[in-house]
């Protein structure tokens, strides 16, 4: 606390704020402040703890200390916290490293009605006369308490936020919690406002802060920690119920035949378009291509094409998919997604919901998780401890008919050509990452099918032996990428076996692209397209790198070695290895911008389209997707350019049609704060 007091002092709040004096509630200088309360809570991912936090108040002096480890990463920050006697901040400073790494040095400051803020999205100043919220960019859980406090303690009503926007508050269930020794009434309160999706707080009669849940993560009270998943399941009903709401008020299903007149339609064959035409579908299938027709005939739904361009649904082949994930992908063209690791009872629940039309979302391919046990180990997915135990899971995923198995990081690489033999005998596939301490040549040896993620290939070029990937380092070890010859005997072997093996690669390499491209205060390039039409939050996140950057050398190090990936794909483009597009990033716009990223590996634009759709349902054996013919399925999105001259025309999406459904993104979009990006195109109903 005398930290606090310090840090306080230095930045002169209590001389010049011009909104309240720094002390307790009791009147008390902070020098003869009441001793600080401690409330500790802990951080568990899919039930696993993995960090804590804890909050020491004394009056309206708050010190916040957090920090998680997962899958060999993980974000701390210390926070020192100051608020007004009405509960609203007026100094705020923030250190601390993000997920990735980052270094956040956060601060805001009310003063004489005006605030001021730095964050790693950059610097702001506003008026603040109407007791605006400051929405923090890298903060702790406990930030959500603040904001909802805040709004409940002004009547409840949309409160105004900086740097721009609203926060609502509305509670949403009444529940009792069990500790180890106790029973604590709680709400359930959502906050919007902020991101795409609302959050989850838990306050108790008093209003008390008692934890952050959503479906993953949970960060409660100490002694609470077995409501985990019990509150984890409610917060992914309340998703549900959110998502089934919207899909309710926004899904088209007709009767009739539907007619999308004076189209062109993507040849994938011939990496073309045709000649202007109508595509009638019945139900879930293109039943004619006809000439465009002047007017609606009778018995049909009509909907102007207006000389767009019709393409078959994308996919992203590294996804891991949640109810927000499979309505956005959809909205974005993307109505196939791979994914990569999921608990099979949410994937599983989430694919009947989508099947039944109660939720909007792709059509998605299951891949079973297997990952080894170390204190490294990721949360998601199954552990397996011996051969044995990885053997029988690799069996239960293929009588759950799973797709492929995913290997992970920590599995011990001597039971992988045990694994994949089995696989291989039940009908499954197997992609991964190299296991710690291997390399790709032998994963591939001991039969891999496909290799995701460009780095876990790479750094078995540049790191020792010894030298352990299962931690950030897998990350920031790529900066030995810029020294890398791509015409050594290592590469060229690797490669050779890739090609000789029909070893697909997975590179997700816009999620390259996101970290060692991206810096403090600029936009990324992966989202400079669109990022204007997100809510401001998810424009703040774009300006903040996911690495930390230390000085010019850094930068440049990381600056070179993206360039030698993209280099390295390029060889692998020209050595004929099938080059999968994924993002690992959510998919969406993130997909769209992995093909641009092949278009600079060597493909043309069309090229590009092709492999992210036509390609991708071949891969996966989708034998009645993946082209807009006569007698397959009508899965395809509708645009109003030509994404063979300009790929960039996929971003800006009028309809997408699916499973006999249909969709028009800009009816989505305003429910998730989102700008639309296209009109709704004309649609004549039927007499």
């Amino acid at each position: 606390m005398r930290k606090l007091i310090m840090l306080l002092a230095l930045t002169g709040v209590a001389a010049c704020s011009g909104e309240a004096p720094m002390t307790s509630d009791t009147g008390d200088s902070p020098s003869q402040a009441t001793p600080a309360q401690t409330t500790r809570f802990n951080v568990l991912f899919g039930g696993t703890d993995v960090g804590d936090m804890t909050i020491s108040q004394s009056g309206t002096l708050i010190d916040i200390r957090y920090s998680f480890s997962n899958n060999g990463r993980g974000a701390s920050s210390e926070e020192t916290l100051l608020l007004s006697e009405a509960g609203l901040p007026i100094s705020w400073k923030i250190t601390g490293k993000t997920t990735f790494g980052n270094q956040v040095n956060e601060t805001y400051q009310l003063s004489d009605g005006q605030a001021s803020w730095t964050s790693a999205a950059g610097s702001g100043e506003a008026d603040a006369s109407n007791k605006p919220i400051y929405i923090a960019q890298n903060p702790s859980p406990y930030a959500l308490y603040t904001y909802a406090k805040t709004v409940l303690d002004a009547g409840g009503e949309p409160y105004p936020a900086l740097p721009a926007g609203q926060v609502t508050v509305t509670a949403k269930e009444s529940l009792t919690l069990q500790g180890k020794d106790t029973e604590l009434p709680v709400t359930l309160y959502a906050v919007g406002g902020i991101n795409l999706n609302p959050s989850y707080i838990l306050l108790d009669k008093e209003q008390q802060y008692v934890g952050t849940v959503s479906p993953r993560f949970a960060l409660l009270r100490e002694g609470f920690e077995s409501e985990d998943s019990r509150l984890r399941e409610l917060t992914t009903a309340l998703n549900t119920q959110r998502y089934e709401d919207i899909a309710s008020n926004v899904t088209h299903q007709y009767e009739q035949p539907v007619r999308i007149n004076d189209v062109r339609i993507f040849d994938p064959k011939s990496l073309s378009l045709t000649k202007p035409v109508s595509v009638v579908i019945t139900g879930d299938t293109i039943t004619a291509i006809e000439e465009v027709q002047s007017a609606p005939g009778n018995n049909e739904v009509f909907i102007e094409g207006d000389g767009g361009t019709l393409v078959a649904g994308l996919y992203d082949m590294h996804g891991h998919v949640g109810d927000n994930q499979a309505i956005m992908n959809v909205m974005a063209g993307v109505t196939g997604i791979r994914d990569m690791g999921n608990e099979d009872d949410v994937l599983s629940d989430l694919i009947d919901k989508i099947d039944r039309g109660v939720l909007i979302g792709p059509t998605i391919t299951k891949s079973g998780f297997i990952e080894g046990v170390s204190e490294f180990s990721a949360a998601t997915g199954e552990l397996a401890d011996t051969k044995e135990k990885a053997l029988e899971l690799v069996r239960s995923y293929a009588e759950k008919g799973y797709w492929q198995i995913k290997i992970y990081n920590s599995m011990n690489g001597d039971w992988v050509e045990d694994m994949t033999a089995e696989a291989h005998q039940l009908g499954m596939r197997v992609a991964g990452h190299v296991p710690a301490f291997y390399r790709a040549d032998q994963m591939i040896e001991a039969g891999y099918d496909e290799l995701t993620h460009i780095n876990q290939i790479m750094l078995g070029w540049v790191l020792g032996p010894e030298e352990d990937t299962r931690t950030l380092f897998r990350i920031t070890g790529m900066k030995r990428f810029v020294d890398l010859d791509l015409n050594s005997e290592k590469v060229q072997h690797t490669l050779a076996l890739m090609a000789e093996n029909n070893i697909a690669h997975d590179p997700t390499a816009v999620i390259h692209e996101y970290a060692m491209t991206g810096r403090n205060g600029i936009t990324n390039f992966a989202v400079r397209d669109y990022i204007d039409h997100m809510p401001i939050s998810v424009q703040r996140s774009a300006k903040s790198a996911m690495l930390n950057v230390a000085d010019d050398a850094e930068d440049e190090a990381y600056l070179v070695a993206y360039q030698k990936i993209l280099d390295t794909l390029a060889l692998m483009h020209q050595k004929g290895i099938l080059l999968v597009p994924g993002t690992d990033m959510g998919g969406a716009f993130y997909l769209h911008r992995e093909l641009e990223l092949f278009e600079k590996i060597g493909m043309t634009a069309a090229e590009a389209l092709r492999r992210g759709s036509y390609d991708m349902a071949q891969y996966l054996g989708h034998t009645a997707r993946g082209s807009i013919e006569v007698g397959k399925q009508a899965d395809f999105f509708l645009v109003p350019g030509d994404p063979t001259q300009q790929l960039k025309a996929i971003k800006t999406i009028a309809m997408v049609a699916t499973q006999g459904r249909i969709y028009f993104p800009t009816e989505v979009y305003p429910s998730f704060g989102i700008q639309p990006f296209t009109e709704i195109p004309a649609v004549h109903l039927p007499d």
